[in-house]
This record gives structure tokens, C-alpha cells and sequence, in this order.
């Protein structure tokens, strides 16, 4: 698989408000992408930002068309940017090496693991926040219930 080019259309979705920051955000994303190593923009088209059905937030997104150097450079992409979507167009069909596979494996492994931690101290700082709250006199459980 080194060395083999791929050619994927790839999805990159913001949500956010307000409108305007949404739309800002797309922009300096594809200029983010389009200054990628390695990567060639054949195609792209950014998706103006739309009000999300029932929810105060709007959503925008970046349709490209890319082409990669090779497997290394589509998975190191897709964790960088963590598209909502991708689709490889070319080539049809392709063998990926087993050192590949395991690199890509393993980043997963490792940003699995980072998003834990992340999740594990937010959780912890969540706790740590309401018993001062309690001591504080104020009790976030009934506020809650209240809303």
C-alpha cells in the first residue's frame, strides 16, 4: 500500500453558532486542508451554514475530493480532521500491508485512549465542581430537576 494513491471524497461537518462563526469555521478549515502535505485538492465545495431542525445550532460542511499519497497519509488525515464522512473512490480494490494496518490500529488505539482520559478528567472536574457547589450551599440536583 505505500506509494499508492488514493483518491477519496471526504465530508468534514461544523456545527456551532452563531451562523457566522459556522461559515468562518469552514473556510479556515479547507484553508487548513488545502495546506496539508502530501494531500492534492482535486475538487471542493464548502456548504454554507443551515439552521439545525429544532436546535438553537447551525450545521455547514465541506464536501473535497482528495487525493492521497498513500493509506498512511488517508488515516493521519482522517485523524487530524476527523471527517463525518469518506468515501474512497480509487482504487477499487488495494492490499494493505500488515505494517500499515497495525500503524492505523494502534493511532486508533491511541486517540480512543485520549478521548478516555479526556472524558475520565472532565467527569472528575464535574465532581469535583458540584461538592464545591454543595459546600457553597447550593445544590445542583435540585437545580436541575427545576429546569
Amino acid at each position: 500500500m505505500k506509494g499508492q494513491k488514493i483518491i477519496s471524497r471526504v465530508i468534514i461537518e461544523i456545527i456551532g453558532a452563531p451562523k457566522e462563526h459556522v461559515d468562518n469555521t469552514l473556510k479556515n478549515v479547507e484553508e487548513q486542508v488545502k495546506q496539508e502535505y502530501d494531500i492534492k485538492v482535486l475538487k471542493n465545495k464548502i456548504f454554507e451554514a443551515k439552521q439545525m431542525k429544532d436546535k438553537p445550532f447551525f450545521s455547514g460542511f465541506i464536501e473535497d475530493e482528495i487525493e492521497f499519497k498513500d493509506f498512511d497519509r488517508l488515516t493521519g488525515f482522517i485523524f487530524d480532521f476527523m471527517p463525518s464522512s469518506i468515501e474512497i473512490l480509487e482504487p477499487s480494490i488495494f492490499e494493505i500491508h500488515v505494517h500499515d494496518l497495525n500503524t492505523m490500529l494502534n493511532d486508533l488505539i491511541a486517540k480512543l485512549h485520549q478521548y478516555d482520559m479526556i472524558v475520565k478528567n472532565l467527569r472528575a472536574e464535574n465532581i469535583l465542581m458540584a461538592g464545591e457547589f454543595e459546600k457553597m450551599g447550593l445544590d445542583t440536583k435540585k437545580d436541575k430537576k427545576k429546569k
